[in-house]
């Protein structure tokens, strides 16, 4: 398959080495993907089945709102991965291992504060009342939370691995990592349905600490093999570094609070307003929607670190070709949405049975996302690689100010229920579809000025 796709690319022109090195990663991780989104559906039936619709949502939601402190790595991974990718393209090999320490030792003292912070706070919160369930969770909750945070704050340290491997165009990194997750969760909670009662506790634990225990060993696998060079050292720690990743950083850390505001809140939201057991056809419909998601990120997602090399050295025919062939290729999608739609309903029910009925209007509305975000991600792909970002930050910053008051109007206002706070996140998205492939042409043409070019 691979080699039918490289035949194809050298018919239209396209035979560099950093094309072929992003199809073998594209081609690598159809496969790993494949099983993971296999394994992920495979879970769903399962975790329903062992916790129940209810406990289920709690848990849904909860994982949500653990998802929103990955900010609090304050864009210390994205700024590596653009300035470790710089450095590797100029050769610079030893100012790419001092951006790996400073920013693997600065990501260590932020989630020991972290997690002492929320040791404090977690004394006052009942947290039962913040997910809007049963009292009866509460002696779970007072040991699950501070497992939780403790196990994510060191998820926040391991996961710059993977950074590190995309910054060294090792583009299918993350769905290898997110492979042997999935798998090994899968026979868990299998295991788990034969042999315990259902509890939230355990499944909370478990699908907390596999991720983490995933990471550290590529961490020390990585720092003993490929990048033994660039081994994180205490002594290499310089506040210059850091204020190089966070100069691009910052921003970063900014626009993925204003992602989380907009992407991770939805089931905190659906929660609060309607109820835990809301949130699963949500989900499902989301997961359902998501496998073309995943299948075009997986095209573009490789590009990142490219696009920064290539931009860097000045290969701007590279990134037109290779914007123009996605763009090709992204028609496909429209597509897939028509047919995705038709089957929807029948696929809920051979995957979850009668138990959980998803409205059209949810499908619709997660269609019209998945449209409209894998159109905006070819272009934020390039403008990220390429760290022009201050555009995308101000109009993530209007997102996140007006999505949570949206989605309620949506919700409730206009009575589209649970649809609503997906209509209300399509909404967010509306200007950033129209103004991320102009500020693409602007600069690729060298006419770009100001904002657009910042």
């Amino acid at each position: 398959m691979k080699k039918k796709i490289i035949e194809l690319l050298d018919r239209i022109g396209v035979k560099s080495g950093r094309t072929l090195n992003i199809v073998k990663h594209i081609a690598v991780s159809f496969f790993y993907k494949g099983g993971a989104v296999l394994a992920n559906f495979l879970l769903v039936p399962l975790t329903i089945n062992y916790l129940d619709v209810e406990n289920y949502g709690v848990w849904l939601t909860l994982s949500s709102f653990i998802s929103w402190f990955s900010f609090f790595d304050i864009g210390l991974g994205n700024g590596l991965r653009n300035k470790f990718a710089e450095a590797k393209a100029k050769n610079d090999y030893s100012l790419a291992r001092a951006y790996i320490s400073t920013a693997y030792y600065t990501i260590t003292c932020i989630s020991i504060s972290l997690f002492t912070l929320f040791l404090i706070v977690n004394y006052f919160i009942d947290w039962t009342r913040v997910f809007n369930t049963s009292d009866q969770l509460m002696s779970d909750f007072s040991i699950l939370m501070p497992v939780i945070i403790g196990l994510f704050c060191l998820q926040l340290i391991v996961k710059l691995i993977s950074s590190v491997y995309l910054a060294d165009q090792n583009h299918s990194i993350q769905v290898k990592i997110q492979f042997i997750t999935q798998v090994l969760l899968l026979i868990i909670v299998w295991a788990l349905t034969k042999t315990t009662n259902s509890s939230l506790l355990i499944y909370g634990i478990i699908f907390s600490a596999l991720p983490v225990l995933v990471l550290l060993v590529l961490n020390l696998f990585g720092f003993s093999n490929r990048f033994r060079l660039l081994k994180p050292s205490i002594y290499l720690w310089n506040n210059k570094y850091l204020n190089e990743i966070m100069g691009v950083g910052l921003r970063f850390f900014i626009i993925q609070i204003a992602a989380l505001v907009l992407f991770s809140t939805d089931n905190f939201i659906i929660s609060i307003v309607f109820s835990p057991e809301e949130v699963v056809p949500y989900n499902i419909a989301f997961k359902y929607f998501s496998i073309l998601t995943m299948a075009f990120s997986m095209l573009v997602a490789p590009y990142w670190s490219s696009f920064t090399d290539a931009y860097v050295k000045n290969d701007f025919s590279w990134i037109k070709i290779s914007i123009n062939n996605i763009l090709k290729i992204w028609i496909v999608v429209p597509v897939g949405l028509v047919l995705m739609l038709f089957l929807a309903d029948w696929f809920y029910l051979m995957w979850v049975g009668k138990e959980v009925v998803v409205p059209k209007i949810l499908s619709l509305s997660m269609a019209l996302f998945v449209l409209m975000s894998s159109f905006n991600s070819i272009f934020v792909s390039f403008i990220n690689g390429v760290g022009k970002i201050k555009l995308q930050l101000v109009t993530a910053i209007i997102s996140m100010v007006i999505n949570i008051p949206l989605s309620i109007f949506f919700a409730k206002t206009l009575n589209f229920g649970v649809s609503g706070v997906m209509f209300a996140t399509c909404f967010c998205l509306g200007y950033s579809v129209i103004l991320r492939p102009i500020q693409y042409y602007r600069i690729i043409n060298n006419k770009a000025r100001g904002i657009w070019n910042k």
